[in-house]
């Protein structure tokens, strides 16, 4: 039960997001309630014993660390820390009936290397370079504005301050800037797939959809890296939801708010344990949940695209590649039926309703960066973790299913695993580990389950598309503070703070310290 029936803000949901909010306002000297659902905090970053009897905590949902900025780890003083990983990614094929692939990591030398083997020559290699040496700079300039109030469209283009790239990343297709920097389809796949992450999209798609999400995938810290949450997404969450009640919130589980309403200078709250009063509600909920909760017309709706499997292994499994150590290509991202050709034909199928014949997806090993996620005894067997996200499975695949999806999912995860299989020297399944009940350690989430366990509409990661970091003057939200920093909605009183905001998306807590900032600046009472 909340110990006050009147706070200065009420925030509606304990993930990262609510709790970065609810820690700078705290800090602040505001009267902070949060009120979560479930009965825990964290949403979608949770560290998780998903399998009966076996001491492995997996990252049941999110599970890298981009867009955190270092400011707010400082700013709250978190326990929490990201590792490297020494490969960034491994991609199989088989050229000219021979296994081989393309490794990228461990050194500029060997990855060049890697790069002549595949390809016969120093072009796709030179490529490469010149073309994320352009993304790395653009990340150095866009990722501070992030914690900032929203630039304009011009203002941002002025602190890219390179005219091409702006036009190629902002205004075209990627897939145009794709064709014209790479020549071999793997490469040009690898590249890509950074626009697909959760993203239902073609390369050429005039929405611009996948160039929004390259965007955020290769902008994060300012390098573009991809980093490993030490002990497990959880840990992270954990570290914040600490960082707040040290602050003085108050943080209520177990308690599902069903209703908000607001004359315009104050709100209340209705919940599980009744009404409470609140100069300012933050919602991190997806803007589906928040007109649910004010009775207003919902949103369009929104898709999510994607399959999340963890997997726990007694032994990574051997590749048909024999020139590469498992645990290198597993260390980095794995790339699965991502070339080019691949990516699009996939897109094609599942556009048409039909699940891809070769699902693309993505696997990588925690354990391998982080075995603090394992037991001890599970580390001396020699066990290890995969994640796998797959690309390209709108939730409209398995909404056909009315009564039970089941079936859909089982029928993507087998075909999916099979596509893995076709680059391994034997079966992941003679791999997997068994739980104490006797189960394969495996375990499937489709959009429709990320829907139903977490209110992700369609099972859309970004709770709906995502948007360039400047402000729109269409998005009819006026001016103010919550609009100059992306969290505003139609009601003065309400903010988002949750990956539905503008500059949303991701494991970064952004859109939390964003509307944090709002509220602040706009300078509302405290009691």
């Amino acid at each position: 039960m909340p110990e006050r029936t009147s706070y200065d803000a009420v925030i509606v949901g304990g993930g990262h997001n609510g709790l970065v909010a609810a820690a700078y306002l705290a800090r602040a000297g505001h009267s902070v309630l949060v009120l979560e659902r479930l009965d825990h905090t964290g949403g979608a970053a949770v560290s998780t014993r998903a399998f009966t009897g076996v001491d492995a905590r997996l990252s049941r949902y999110s599970y890298l660390v981009s867009l955190l900025p270092p400011k707010i780890v400082r700013d709250l003083g978190l326990r929490f820390a990201v590792r490297k990983r020494t490969v960034s990614s491994y991609t199989p094929t088989v050229r000219d009936g021979r296994p081989t692939g393309l490794l990228v990591g461990k050194g500029e030398a060997h990855t060049r290397t890697a790069f002549a083997e595949l390809t016969g020559s120093e072009r796709e290699f030179t490529a490469w370079q010149s073309f994320y040496g352009a993304t790395r700079r653009l990340a150095e300039r866009v990722f501070p504005t992030l914690t900032e109030p929203l630039p304009t469209r011009e203002a941002l283009r002025a602190v890219i301050g390179d005219d091409a790239l702006w036009h190629a990343l902002f205004e075209r297709p990627l897939g145009e800037l794709v064709e014209e920097t790479f020549a071999d389809d793997l490469i040009r796949g690898v590249v890509l797939t950074d626009g697909l992450i959760g993203t239902f999209a073609g390369a050429h798609d005039p929405s611009l959809r996948q160039n929004r999400c390259f965007l955020y995938h290769v902008i994060g810290g300012g390098t573009g890296d991809w980093d490993v949450p030490i002990g497990g997404m959880g840990a992270l969450t954990d570290a914040l939801a600490d960082a707040a009640r040290r602050a003085g919130a108050e943080i209520v589980t177990d308690c599902e708010v069903t209703g908000i309403a607001t004359d315009g200078r104050t709100a209340e709250v209705s919940c599980a344990a009744g009404t409470v009063g609140a100069r300012r509600v933050l919602v991190n909920a997806a803007p589906r949940e928040l007109a649910r909760l004010l009775g207003e017309a919902p949103p369009p709706p929104a898709e999510g695209a994607q399959l999340k499997v963890n997997m726990l292994l007694t032994r990574l499994p051997r590749l048909r590649d024999t020139r590469v150590d498992p645990r290198e290509a597993f260390s980095g991202t794995f790339h699965i039926a991502e070339g080019y050709r691949q990516l699009e034909d996939a897109y094609r199928q599942a556009a048409s309703g039909a699940l891809p014949a070769a699902p693309p997806s993505e696997i990588y090993c925690h354990s391998l960066t982080d075995p603090s996620i394992l037991g001890a005894d599970l580390v001396r067997q020699g066990y290890q973790t995969l994640t796998l996200f797959g690309l390209h499975t709108p939730a409209r695949l398995f909404a056909a299913d009315t009564a039970d999806h089941a079936p859909t999912r089982d029928r993507l995860l087998a075909a999916t695993l099979a596509e893995l299989d076709t680059h391994l020297a034997e079966p992941l399944a003679d791999c997997l580990a068994y739980d104490a009940e006797g189960r394969p350690c495996i375990e499937a989430r489709s959009p429709l389950d990320l829907d139903r366990e977490l209110g992700l509409p369609g099972g859309n990661i970004f709770h709906r598309d995502l948007a360039f970091p400047y402000a729109d003057p269409e998005d009819g939200h006026g001016g103010g503070a919550p609009a100059r920093w992306g969290v505003a909605t139609t009601h003065p009183t309400v903010l988002l703070c949750g990956a539905g905001a503008v500059r949303g998306g991701g494991v970064s807590g952004i859109p939390g310290h964003n509307a944090a900032m709002a509220v602040l600046e706009e300078g509302a009472g405290k009691s």
